[in-house]
């Protein structure tokens, strides 16, 4: 981006938030493993090693720390996933209150 653009803000009621649908759970990333992978301790007791789609790898950086939406692969489902989606602070905020953050996964920013 040049010096003399400003990125626009998306304001927050025109974002939808993306909940957890049937197929998805709710992990945090607790460490990176290279090559595009990562492990994520998962809202249902499973720690799997997930694969940050190519879609997202140099677009949306992720870290330690942060709340993931996560697709279990159907053959390997208690070892392995895909990260479908990042939750911003906005995003986690307002899904700590409606629940659907289990308390083990509360992480503070």
């Amino acid at each position: 981006m040049g010096r003399r653009k400003r990125r626009k803000r998306r304001e927050e009621e025109t974002v939808e938030l993306r909940v957890p649908s049937e197929g998805e759970v709710i992990g945090i990333i607790i460490q990176f493993l290279g090559f595009d992978r990562a492990k994520v301790k998962c809202a249902d007791g499973y720690i799997r090693t997930c694969r940050i789609p190519g879609r997202y790898r140099k677009r949306l950086w992720m870290r330690e720390g942060d709340i993931v939406l996560v697709v279990p692969w159907d053959f390997q489902f208690e070892t392995r996933g895909d990260i479908v989606w990042r939750y911003t602070r906005d995003e986690v905020e307002r899904l700590r209150a409606m629940g659907l953050i289990p308390e083990d996964l509360e992480v503070e920013y």
